[in-house]
């Protein structure tokens, strides 16, 4: 059942085969047994999801389904969710419980899942190792020696666990794509302002953006199908119709000129490039034209994005003081020991990097040399896309420099983990639609092939991500760790 798609699981609730209750029990069954191993959920709502796949049976029963009904899932913990604990994977939100429910919770729910619980992330979703979490580093289920990447570590490694048939992600430098690569899953981050950001706590605004984590394609495109679509409470939701990603999906693929990057590929790892390689000439016998093109200005794309993220961010966590909400340091002297206490003991060390960097860069006598130019420079990345996108249909390379690097490896070297999005920053700082899907291996752990797009084309991603799945089997590879329970 574990190794099954949301495709095939949601065939098996239709046809009445396996109800909502009893594939929520499995898997629920399976998180409490195995993720003492990975560590990728910070809290299991087991109660609730029993409760909620109890009365999404009864529908069924009355033959009322809708599009996700009874199907089992997990949420980042960076999506606010009504009277369930939502933390952001730090000490500054331990005991936050939300009142309402972010728009893709919400969504998610009218379409009939079930929530079993919420995935540890890199505090405040900084991170590309998920080893800032206040409630611990999370273990790549491929190796426990490994990391899952981040920020949305939990979700990915759940997800290549087989403890949930899909997750929620977000992305702000390729916090979906980057794990999805080094965790073995497909995972999709939409156009900027595709879905709303409506109750997802904000990293870097200008940057954020929700997606999802699944086995195939086909399983993201069915997931985003539900989520996608404007709303009142984001403005900047795009007002862009939602098509069916998953019919798009279905339907016969045509032959379309893909454009490889030089500047992805100079410098990559022999290895990593044969794997790439090899996935090109799959496509090439597929009747696809490879085009080399040019993206001069992605080289400086972790420099102006480690500019304008710490910046926002640094904006959008001033809110954290110890008044309203949040962690309160005791015993203080007064207001301004209490914002200083709060703060300090409240965030890790990773956010009081982001927060200072960004706040330098926002001071008067820098903001013109550092974020005005790098915002500059992020316009320099939109065009060099545009430009490409006039004579290709989609952007091909890998998702990310190798494979999953050893926990604590990078820990104290923080150019070199930035160095980790080195391939997906430019598709956030673009606001382009952007998906990892497993592409061969390398020492016995997997890689991605990133797809970009231009703006709101999802549509042609995920229809050559699920062909390219339809015709090779890295996407069916599993971990082999019988401390899973898998063989």
């Amino acid at each position: 059942m574990y190794n099954k798609t949301l495709v095939e699981l949601r065939e098996e609730i239709v046809t009445k085969k396996v109800s909502s209750y009893e594939l929520t029990k499995y898997f629920l069954e399976r998180i409490k047994k195995f993720d003492k191993e990975i560590n990728s959920f910070i809290t299991i709502t087991e109660e609730y999801a029993l409760k909620t796949a109890k009365k999404i049976d009864q529908e069924i029963s009355k033959n009322n389904m809708r599009a996700l009904s009874g199907i089992p899932l997990a949420q980042k913990d960076i999506f606010c969710t009504e009277n369930v604990k939502t933390t952001c994977g730090s000490k500054m939100l331990e005991s936050f419980v939300s009142p309402y429910d972010a728009t893709v919770v919400k969504k998610l729910k009218n379409a009939g899942s079930v929530m079993l619980g919420k995935t540890n992330m890199d505090e405040f979703a900084m991170g590309s190792s998920n080893e800032t979490s206040f409630f611990g580093e999370v273990k790549n289920p491929w190796n426990f020696e490994y990391v899952p990447g981040g920020s949305s570590g939990g979700s990915a490694s759940s997800v290549a666990a087989r403890l949930v048939p899909c997750s929620t992600g977000t992305d702000t430098g390729g916090s979906i794509r980057q794990p999805a690569s080094l965790c073995g899953v497909s995972g999709i981050k939409p156009t900027y302002g595709r879905v709303s950001r409506y109750g997802m706590i904000a990293f870097a605004s200008s940057l954020d953006q929700a997606g999802v984590f699944a086995k195939t394609a086909k399983d993201c495109a069915l997931l985003l199908t539900e989520i996608a679509g404007y709303d009142e409470k984001d403005s900047t939701s795009a007002e862009e119709k939602v098509i069916n990603y998953f019919d798009i999906c279905t339907k016969k693929f045509k032959p379309i000129t893909i454009g490889v990057p030089e500047e992805f590929l100079d410098g990559l790892d022999n290895e990593v490039r044969k794997v790439f390689d090899d996935a090109i000439e799959i496509f090439k016998k597929e009747g696809c034209k490879i085009k080399k093109i040019n993206l001069s200005n992605s080289k400086l794309g972790v420099s102006a994005y480690q500019v304008v993220a710490p910046a926002e961010c640094s904006s959008n966590l001033s809110r954290y003081d110890g008044v309203r909400y949040g962690y309160r340091a005791k015993n203080v002297s007064d207001l301004e020991d209490l914002y200083k206490r709060s703060r300090s003991e409240g965030f890790g060390k990773e956010v009081k990097r982001r927060i200072l960097v960004g706040t330098y860069a926002l001071s008067a006598g820098y903001y013109d040399a550092y974020y005005l130019k790098a915002q500059k420079i992020r316009q320099l990345i939109t065009n060099d896309f545009l430009e490409a996108f006039k004579n290709v249909d989609l952007i091909l390379g890998p998702t990310t420099p190798d494979t999953a690097f050893k926990i604590g490896s990078k820990a104290n070297d923080p150019i070199a983990m930035y160095l980790s999005d080195v391939y997906t920053v430019s598709a956030n700082l673009a606001g382009l639609p952007a998906m990892s899907i497993p592409m061969g291996f390398k020492n016995e752990l997997p890689l991605g092939l990133q797809i970009i797009g231009s703006h709101f084309d999802e549509d042609k991603i995920l229809s050559l991500a699920s062909h390219f799945q339809e015709i090779t089997n890295w996407h069916d590879h599993q971990p082999k760790q019988k401390l899973l329970g898998l063989d």
